[in-house]
């Protein structure tokens, strides 16, 4: 799994490339996360276009990014999500929790 940040206007956009299921990169993107919200950076979208794999520990990944965030104030949002990841999301309920756009200018434009 690949992570690169970039801030854009008042918010921070967090690119995913590769296959998230857990392991050593969900304490890396947690650890990321801490950091930007400790700058006083709450709102985050992670541009998910580069995700080619999610399981059942990369769905935990994102709800737990997503309770940080908000218990600290904050709005995570998801960008560019697959046909094939949106479906799980859909079939899991979790699009009923995760605001999702489908660029990331789409997802910028609610932070302005």
């Amino acid at each position: 799994m690949d992570m690169k940040m970039e801030e854009r206007d008042n918010s921070v956009v967090i690119r995913l490339r590769g296959r998230l299921l857990g392991g050593p990169f969900a304490e890396e993107l947690n650890s990321s996360l801490r950091k930007i919200i400790k700058e006083g950076k709450k709102n985050i979208i992670l541009d998910l276009d580069g995700v080619t794999a999610l399981n059942s520990s990369g769905f935990g990944i994102l709800i737990s990014n997503y309770t940080t965030v908000k218990n600290e104030g904050g709005e995570l949002r998801l960008a560019k999500i697959s046909s094939n990841i949106n479906g799980l999301l859909s079939t899991t309920k979790l699009n009923t929790i995760f605001k999702s756009y489908p660029s990331v200018e789409d997802a910028l434009k609610g932070f302005e």
